[in-house]
C-alpha cells in the first residue's frame, strides 16, 4: 500500500544524515588541523587541562631563557677573569725579572713601565658589563635567578669581587721601579693570583648549577609537551577510520533519502 504519509519515512533518514554530516565535518577538521580538540565543545575538560599545560610550557620557556641569560653572564664574567689572571701572571713575571740586582737600570725602567700599564689595564676590567649589568661588585653581590617553572626554586649568581684584587694591585704605587718594590710586588701578586683563581672556581661552580638547571627545564618541557600532545593531538589512524566510516554512511544516507522521496513521487504520478 502506498500512503500519503510515505514522506514521513524521509524524516528520520534526514535526521541521521545531518548528524552524520556533522560528524564527517568534525572528522575532516581534526584531520586537517591535526588536533583532536578544535573548539571547547569537542572536550571541555580536556581543553581546560591543555590550557594549563600550555601555560606551564610557556613559563618553562621563559625561565629557561632567564637561566640561559644567567649562564651567559657567568661566561662573560669568567672571560674577563681569565684576562685578569693573564694580566696578574704577566705582572708577577715582570716583578720577578726586576727583583734581582743584575738587571740593568734601563731594563728595570722598561719592566716598570709595562707593569704600570698593566695596573691600569686591571682597573679597566672593573667596568665590564653584560647587558648593562656590571660583572663585578665590591664585596661581591648575589643575583637571584628563578630556576623552576613554578617559581619555587632559585639559585644565586655572584658579581665577583674583582675590586679587592684590583685594590691590592693598585696599592703597589712603587711598581717595580726598585728591587725592594719588585720583591713586595711579587708577594702581593702571588696572593692576587690565588684570589682570582678562587673567583674563577666560584664562577665555574655557578655555571655548573645553571647548566644543570637548564637540563632539568628541558626535560620538564619535553614531558609537558608530551602530556599536552596526548590531550590535543588527533590519532591519525583512528580518525582516518572514522572519516571513512562517516563518508560511507553519508553516501548510504543520501541513497536512502532519495529512495524515501521516490515513494512520494510515485503517489503524485497516480493522482495525475
Amino acid at each position: 500500500m502506498i500512503s500519503l504519509n510515505a514522506t514521513g519515512a524521509a524524516s528520520p533518514v534526514s535526521y541521521h544524515l545531518n548528524q552524520n554530516n556533522r560528524n564527517l565535518q568534525k572528522s575532516l577538521t581534526r584531520l586537517s588541523s591535526g588536533y583532536r580538540i578544535n573548539s571547547a565543545v569537542d572536550d571541555p575538560g580536556g581543553l581546560a587541562v591543555s590550557l594549563k599545560l600550555s601555560a606551564a610550557i610557556r613559563r618553562t620557556d621563559a625561565v629557561s631563557a632567564n637561566v640561559g641569560n644567567a649562564l651567559s653572564f657567568l661566561q662573560s664574567q669568567d672571560g674577563v677573569l681569565q684576562v685578569a689572571s693573564s694580566i696578574a701572571l704577566r705582572m708577577a713575571e715582570l716583578a720577578t725579572l726586576a727583583s734581582v740586582d743584575t738587571v740593568s737600570t734601563n731594563d728595570t725602567a722598561l719592566y716598570h713601565k709595562e707593569f704600570v700599564e698593566l695596573q691600569a689595564n686591571m682597573s679597566d676590567l672593573l667596568a665590564e658589563e653584560f647587558n648593562g649589568i656590571s660583572l663585578f661588585a665590591a664585596s661581591g653581590q648575589t643575583l637571584s635567578v628563578v630556576t623552576s617553572e613554578n617559581g619555587t626554586q632559585t639559585a644565586g649568581i655572584t658579581k665577583a669581587d674583582l675590586d679587592a684584587v684590583d685594590t691590592d694591585i693598585v696599592a703597589l704605587t712603587g711598581g717595580i721601579s726598585t728591587v725592594d718594590y719588585a720583591t713586595t710586588a711579587s708577594a702581593a701578586l702571588e696572593i692576587a693570583i690565588q684570589d682570582i683563581a678562587e673567583l674563577r672556581a666560584i664562577n665555574g661552580a655557578e655555571q655548573s648549577r645553571m647548566t644543570f638547571a637548564q637540563e632539568i627545564l628541558a626535560v620538564n618541557r619535553t614531558n609537558l609537551e608530551a602530556a599536552n600532545s596526548r590531550i590535543m593531538d588527533v590519532d591519525i589512524a583512528e580518525e582516518s577510520t572514522n572519516f571513512a566510516r562517516y563518508t560511507i554512511l553519508q553516501e548510504a544516507g543520501l541513497a536512502v533519502l532519495a529512495q524515501a522521496n521516490t515513494s512520494a513521487q510515485s503517489l503524485l504520478r497516480l493522482l495525475e
